[in-house]
């Protein structure tokens, strides 16, 4: 049997899933306590980039098995917001996220968080626009509250562009961190829709494989679908812990 989900949020459009906060020795509580004081307020700029580009082009292509992210479009971090490092050959757009887009409300901040995830093309035209903004105005200076603000009045009033069907991002790297709350998260698929119920996938039940979330401010239901290797063909076992395997009732989701 799955794991009871710990919390589930979404942030700004981009997933975070908690499942199972225990597996860190670390309660929901608690981690909320520390919301205000592990990374109060951003950092310097140079700590969220990556001097070596090469190096974040190939983590960015971690994010999916290589016979996809081989031709894809790679995006790095600059001081102004993504730029686009690599041209691609087959729609997708793979990219390493940072802690605005990625994390739980403690580690929003943290400028060591690097998250590879690859979007495929309806939802690089979609989900990643989303994305993109936010990293702007996070870059431009703004606060959480303010650019919360902006995305969702952006999607009101049809700035950007409502969910596009066939959205799917790839999240299997084995690299990366996600922040103190969850350092790494299990290989996973996510599909986009607009905001849908998400008992149309089954999902959330006793048994299930997938977690489904709808963002009511966002518009959008995202479905998380836990897969059983990493981007490399290895097992996806975290490190430590036992992985997916052959049997739901082992598996360990951080």
């Amino acid at each position: 049997m799955r794991k009871k989900i710990g919390a589930i949020a979404i942030k700004s459009f981009a997933l975070l899933v908690l499942l199972g906060s225990a597996h860190l020795g670390t309660s929901n509580q608690a981690i909320a306590q520390n919301a205000t004081t592990r990374y109060p307020s951003m950092a310097p700029i140079e700590q969220y980039l990556m001097t070596d580009q090469g190096a974040e082009i190939a983590l960015a292509r971690t994010a999916a098995p290589e016979s996809i992210s081989r031709d894809a479009e790679v995006l790095v971090l600059g001081r102004h917001g993504f730029e686009t490092a690599v041209k691609g050959k087959n729609g997708f757009v793979c990219i390493v996220e940072r802690s605005w887009t990625s994390t739980a409300d403690p580690d929003f901040w943290d400028p060591k968080v690097r998250t590879p995830i690859c979007y495929n093309a309806a939802a690089a035209r979609s989900v990643l626009l989303r994305n993109i903004k936010r990293t702007d105005l996070i870059l431009a200076g703004r606060t959480k509250a303010q650019t919360d603000e902006t995305i969702v009045a952006a999607v009101d009033k049809k700035e950007l562009p409502a969910m596009e069907p066939g959205a799917i991002c790839y999240m299997m790297s084995k690299q990366g961190f996600g922040g103190d709350s969850v350092p790494h998260w299990p290989p996973h698929l996510m599909f986009y829709y607009p905001q849908t119920d998400p008992s149309i996938w089954g999902a959330n039940l006793p048994g299930s494989p997938v977690v489904g979330i709808s963002d009511t401010s966002e518009h959008v239901t995202t479905f998380v679908v836990e897969v059983k290797t990493w981007s490399d063909g290895t097992e996806g076992r975290l490190k430590g812990k036992p992985g997916r395997g052959q049997s739901h009732k082992h598996s360990r989701v951080r």
